[in-house]
């Protein structure tokens, strides 16, 4: 599903020394710190070793303080320029006995030692808490069984924010192609997530539309969402309306995905490469057609602020917030019953999410890419994100063009707009990001008919034609078969320093 375009446009160090002690991985080396001279003209120095420390909550490490230029070498010990530090932030002995908090603090913390001859020079080092940051995944048909082939689902923990009132959400479809989680207000039944109102108490609402021609109405609520061990606080999601009543008739057309059985999953999770849902647009005051307010049933678009919109929770995490990482297996040609993944929260911020050997493909406004296919060149020239290359999980196929693209594969009679060529096929496409990457990837496009006989529910050859706008290139689900997949969350960087919006694999 590319909701951001379908919502907004269809309708917008020195050397270091690893070592592994008690169960937590220490990187030594030398500490960041200051100097100052003395009178005598010799300079004060302090260094803190080990310099970076990854510890898990409770656990314990020992600082060590080296002091040059002064024969009083004693330091006072602080955790984020607190003496002794904290229980929030960890506390420290006069000997430098760290002991991480019990709870997850908000960020790293630094922990310093400051020269007692000289308080204006002091050494530092930082402690980080990894978390659980892997949570997984399903491909498969769906809750009802009648999502189709090639759906990708996980579980969300929604909590009543500030609170331990919370509600685990299973079969959430995983989409790359939109932002915010949207939940069936048929599912969430265990507790109350406060709405969201402007001054004059009248509730937020939003409709969505998709590029399949279905759409999701109503009100904006609030709460802290849980993926793994990791957590965003007070996030704005959408509560879909169980109401047969549609939204707005400047949203509202094709199908209302308000329940199980029309939208094939309990809630959609958009981990595209943007922060919000709409961005600056609908901060604008002409916002488009997807925010309303509705006072006296007379619904309206209303401007809402880049906060207040539905947010991509994986920027909002503590940690390992750049980006996200989708890790799926192979599968044979003829398809799979199911398959399990992995989504892995960051990218270069811990040992399972580094980038490796992947490329980074920088994207546009739109988050999209081009791709050269059969000589033709296929990328967004405007601001309408009707055109270029997007990666989507929400897709269940590799959408690609139209049968004439495709040496006039013909679609399936009975299931369009998939392709059903008479054997199975091989193309190769170029894929360029807006920095200049480029590389070739290949794929297969397969009977549907025979595909969809096996009673398999996994399939890497799935294709069919875009219907809906045959300038652009849709990756679904198929491509990331197999494929490590980076989405890099813009404004958050790689670890190369690149800035999403981006693509990696």
């Amino acid at each position: 599903m590319n909701l951001r375009s379908a919502s907004i446009a269809d309708v917008v160090r020195l050397g270091c020394v690893a070592l592994l002690s008690a169960g937590l991985f220490v990187m030594v080396g030398c500490g960041g710190g200051s100097s100052s001279s003395s009178g005598g003209g010799t300079t004060i120095t302090v260094s803190v070793s080990p310099a970076t420390v990854n510890l898990a909550l409770g656990a314990q490490t020992q600082f060590t303080a080296t002091v040059s230029g002064t024969s009083n070498t004693a330091v006072t010990w602080e955790v984020n320029g607190v003496t002794g530090g904290s229980s929030t932030t960890g506390t420290i002995s006069s000997t430098g006995d760290y002991t991480a908090p019990a709870t997850l603090p908000s960020s790293s913390v630094t922990v310093m030692a400051v020269s007692q001859a000289d308080t204006t020079v002091s050494g530092s080092a930082t402690v980080n808490f990894p978390v659980n940051n892997t949570q997984a995944l399903q491909v498969n048909m769906g809750p009802g069984n009648n999502y189709g082939p090639n759906g990708l689902f996980t579980d969300v923990t929604v909590c009543v924010p500030g609170t331990s009132s919370c509600q685990d959400i299973q079969n959430v479809l995983v989409d790359t192609g939109s932002y915010g989680l949207r939940l069936l207000s048929s599912e969430v039944t265990e507790i109350t997530l406060p709405e969201t109102t402007d001054s004059t108490g009248d509730v937020l609402q939003e409709c969505v539309a998709f590029a399949d021609g279905s759409y999701t109405w109503g009100q904006v609520a609030t709460a802290d969402i849980g993926m793994a061990g990791e957590k965003a606080s007070g996030v704005p999601l959408q509560i879909i309306s169980a109401s047969e009543s549609v939204g707005p008739s400047t949203c509202a057309s094709g199908t209302n995905s308000n329940t199980v059985q029309a939208l094939g999953a309990n809630g959609i999770l958009g981990i595209g490469p943007f922060q919000q849902d709409c961005g600056a647009a609908c901060a604008s005051s002409s916002p488009p057609a997807q925010y309303y307010l509705c006072p006296n049933s007379a619904c309206s678009p209303a401007t809402v602020a880049l906060a207040s919109q539905l947010q991509n929770p994986v920027w909002l995490f503590t940690q390992d917030n750049n980006g996200v990482l989708i890790s799926l297996p192979a599968v044979p040609g003829a398809g799979a019953v199911s398959a399990s993944g992995s989504m892995i929260f960051g990218i270069g911020t811990q040992s399972d999410n580094a980038l490796g050997s992947a490329q980074i493909y920088t994207a546009d406004g739109c988050g999209q890419i081009s791709t050269t296919f059969n000589g033709t060149t296929y990328s967004d020239t405007s601001s309408s994100c009707m055109g270029g290359t997007f990666f989507d999980t929400g897709s269940q196929g590799l959408y690609i063009l139209d049968s004439a693209a495709l040496n006039n594969i013909p679609e399936c009679m009975d299931v369009p707009p998939f392709y059903c060529p008479t054997s199975t096929v091989s193309f190769m496409a170029t894929n360029t990001g807006a920095n200049g990457t480029k590389a070739a990837v290949s794929f297969n496009v397969a009977n549907a008919d025979t595909l969809f006989s096996s009673n398999n529910a996994v399939f890497n050859n799935l294709a069919g034609a875009n219907v809906g706008n045959t300038g652009s290139f849709d990756w679904g689900l198929p491509f990331f078969l197999g494929r490590n997949v980076f989405v890099g969350i813009e404004n958050q960087n790689s670890p190369t320093g690149v800035a999403g919006p981006y693509w990696a694999f």
